[in-house]
């Protein structure tokens, strides 16, 4: 059996009722025969959750793991059956407080995906004239709450 060492998404990203974990380098590691192989983005990079259902969606993805000159290549569906990384994803969503029960789980609305985007490109364009007009202040004040990219559809 493998076991998932370290198990952290890159960034993550909820689409509506689909949650997006993606991996990158050092992210993600497994064990294996005692021996330690670190996740490499050559295939699949993401796993990609049903939050209505908590179901994975994108069982066929492909992960690839490294040791030096060997590689390990799983299937996600694969990956679920022989190893622990459902212990790491229940503790991602309880990270993300997406549990089955809770109401956090509704798809936003599209008028909520619009204000959403509507905000977003305004306070772009405000920076954007801050830039011009060579306004520091103005310019800090707009940046100063902007979330990482991942986080602002969410």
């Amino acid at each position: 059996m493998l076991e998932v060492k370290r198990m952290e998404p890159f960034y993550t990203k909820r689409d509506g009722a689909r949650l997006k974990m993606v991996f990158a380098y050092q992210y993600f590691t497994i064990v294996k025969d005692e021996e330690l192989f670190h996740f490499i983005p050559v295939e699949g990079k993401e796993i990609v959750i049903n939050l209505t259902s908590l179901q994975i969606e994108n069982l066929s993805e492909v992960f690839v793991f490294q040791k030096g000159t060997r590689f390990i290549r799983l299937p996600l569906y694969q990956l679920l059956l022989v190893s622990n990384i459902h212990d790491h994803l229940e503790l991602i969503l309880d990270e993300l407080e997406l549990k089955s029960g809770e109401q956090l789980l509704e798809a936003p609305s599209e008028t909520d995906l619009l204000i959403v985007e509507l905000e977003d490109s305004n306070r772009l364009r405000l920076i954007d004239q801050a830039l011009e007009q060579r306004d520091k202040e103005l310019f800090y004040k707009l940046t100063e709450d902007l979330k990482p990219m991942e986080d602002l559809r969410n």
